[in-house]
């Protein structure tokens, strides 16, 4: 197969005349046909983009005397996983017996997995955990998969295949979650949240969940216990946790992970849930696997987070004129570019890239839940933000810090429609291009601007640590 650096060197004259989209390399729906030639005054970048369809490379072309800092992640180039190497971790627990001495005798296992918000590399894992569940003699007919997103939207088919893998979706039934019904009460948490879960994961012998982990505002990171709640709890039950519990506690310079109210409550839903096996997930800035953390939901997931803390990390570029912040690899769940775009100067300019075919995610059924009561409706929404609770809005892709003053937002997508545009400042300016971009930054800013790109924004975050276990 030829790699993309020789496509690049012998395509001469097919190059130009091949579908591309701006300046990447694809296929597929509004996409341009060609991509101008670099400029001679021009210097350029390359970041990912289209996270779940196609993880492709996007070329950002920026004027010469502008100076580019690109603020990867720590862990931006760690080394993806070969498939034995996971098997190996699949295979090696962290506080809990194998997989396969879990499923051993058991008639059947529901494996859970996050959609298309999440960066997720879930078919590098579901096909290894799969193994461990045949090996022990489940049956291969009474394994399913489970979308365990909460108050997200559910998946098509289509969706099932991006998370899954062909091989898996083909192989076992893969069916949504559903926050109103078909829920089981398993009793109150030690917060007194009352925990309602799916009654088909409930009714497994064997309850696997596979998640991935980054930073969280509100649960210091994902995965883990969040599988379960809001994974695959009642809306009542993701309601308490998400409104009632949150302390608004800040992530900057410590990560609020071990003594953390929603998170603990989330930890008692796991544990009353029952959950015998978790894998969780480290990628990299190319979304492949990196790191696997599997057997107990709660020791697991912690040791994931100790590395997560540190492969995440970001130093932060003081004071630029320009920030540009990629909404790769969770464009979805991506709104005003979080610390970054907040970083730069006053009188500055943030750059949000949201380079997605599904675009920003504009459903949530908490945010219907809590946002259209007492008969508001979406036309008060177009006046002013919603009246919710401050972590709820945060959630709903709010903003996590406020823009300096007179800071210019401007939002790049080939995909952008109207029910994404009102999600964002009424002064923000809007560029189906990227030459509409650099115009709109050009009238702003001189020759010389200092310019700071973060390659994978919602995942990364500056310096910061865990809080210390208190035997909470």
């Amino acid at each position: 197969m030829m790699n993309r650096r020789r496509f690049l060197q012998q395509g001469g004259s097919t190059l130009a005349s091949a579908r591309l989209i701006g300046t990447a390399l694809a296929p597929g729906m509004f996409l341009s046909d060609a991509v101008g030639a670099l400029k001679g005054t021009a210097k350029a970048i390359t970041i990912n983009s289209h996270e779940h369809f196609g993880d492709l490379e996007e070329r950002l072309d920026f004027p010469a005397a502008w100076d580019i800092h690109v603020q990867n992640m720590a862990g931006y180039d760690a080394p993806a996983l070969g498939r034995d190497e996971i098997r190996r971790r699949v295979q090696a627990p962290i506080g809990s017996r194998s997989l396969q001495e879990i499923a051993a005798g058991k008639k059947s296992a529901v494996i859970t997995f996050d959609d298309l918000t999440r960066p997720t590399p879930t078919y590098e894992v579901a096909p290894l955990v799969v193994e461990e569940l045949l090996a022990a003699g489940v049956p291969e007919d009474r394994i399913i998969f489970m979308g365990s997103y909460g108050c997200h939207c559910i998946l098509e088919r289509d969706e099932m295949v991006r998370k899954l893998g062909k091989e898996i979706t083909r192989r076992f039934p893969c069916i949504n979650h559903n926050v109103w019904d078909n829920l089981k009460d398993i009793g109150v948490t030690r917060r007194k949240n009352l925990v309602k879960v799916n009654q088909t994961f409930d009714a497994a012998d064997v309850r696997v969940t596979i998640s991935g982990v980054k930073i969280h505002f509100m649960a210091g990171f994902g995965g883990g216990a969040k599988a379960v709640l809001p994974g695959v709890s009642s809306i009542e039950t993701i309601y308490y946790n998400h409104t009632v519990l949150p302390s608004g506690k800040p992530l900057a310079g410590v990560v609020p992970l071990f003594n953390n109210e929603v998170r603990l409550d989330m930890i008692d839903a796991a544990r009353m849930a029952r959950v015998d096996f978790s894998v969780q997930i480290v990628y990299n800035g190319k979304r492949r696997t990196c790191g696997v953390f599997a057997g107990d939901i709660v020791e697991a997931h912690h040791a994931a987070c100790r590395m997560a803390v540190k492969h995440y990390c970001t130093a932060k570029l003081d004071n630029p004129d320009i920030v540009v912040c990629n909404g790769y690899p969770q464009v979805r769940d991506t709104t005003l570019g979080g610390e970054w775009v907040a970083s730069v100067r006053e009188g500055g300019t943030g750059v949000l890239i949201l380079q997605n075919p599904q675009g920003l995610s504009t459903w949530h059924f908490l945010k219907e839940k809590v946002q259209y009561k007492n008969g508001r409706t979406y036309f008060d929404t177009l006046a002013g933000p919603p009246s919710m609770p401050p972590a709820v809005v945060h959630d709903m892709h709010a903003e996590i810090n406020p823009l300096p003053r007179d800071v210019q937002l401007i939002v790049y997508s080939q995909y952008l429609d109207k029910q994404q545009m009102v999600n964002y400042p009424r002064n923000t300016q809007f560029a189906f291009t990227w030459d509409e971009v650099i115009r709109h930054l050009q009238a702003r800013h001189k020759a010389d601007a200092r310019v700071a790109v973060y390659p994978c924004g919602p995942i990364q975050h500056s310096q910061t640590r865990l809080d210390e276990p208190s035997g909470s």
